[in-house]
């Protein structure tokens, strides 16, 4: 078999399919939740630290010399991205869990019959032994 038959199978398999939705919707979801915690969460919580942009926070480790930059540690921009995780993470399991609460239960198989009880197991006997005779 050739390899591009190999990849043909293995790009049509439903699977990747399937995978290949859910990393374009995930990217396209995650810039909603990372516009939301940078225009709806950050400022408010900018308020609360003293009117700074969150994102902005940082420590200096050294300062800029002639046209090279300073060296920044900038922990608030690190801790809007965790905190953007955060709530994509949270919203994929909330979302996951919605989705496995609308699927159907597995309908069970159905039950063997129950065995014979002694009484019907020795009537069929009777009744197999008159359709030899007659």
């Amino acid at each position: 078999m050739g390899m591009l038959q190999e990849f043909k199978e293995f790009a049509i398999k439903g699977n990747v399919v399937d995978m290949a939705v859910g990393v374009i919707i995930g990217a396209a979801f995650g810039k909603i939740v990372a516009s939301a915690i940078e225009d709806i969460v950050m400022p408010p919580l900018g308020m609360l630290l003293g009117g700074v942009e969150f994102a902005d926070l940082a420590i200096q480790l050294k300062a800029a010399v002639g046209d090279k930059p300073a060296v920044m540690l900038r922990w608030g921009k690190f801790v809007q991205v965790v905190v953007d995780f955060t709530l994509v993470a949270f919203a994929v399991f909330t979302m996951i869990k919605m989705m496995n609460r609308l699927k159907k239960a597995p309908v069970p198989a159905p039950a063997a019959p129950p065995a014979p009880t002694m009484d019907q197991a020795l009537l069929t006997e009777i009744r197999d032994l008159l359709k030899t005779r007659g």
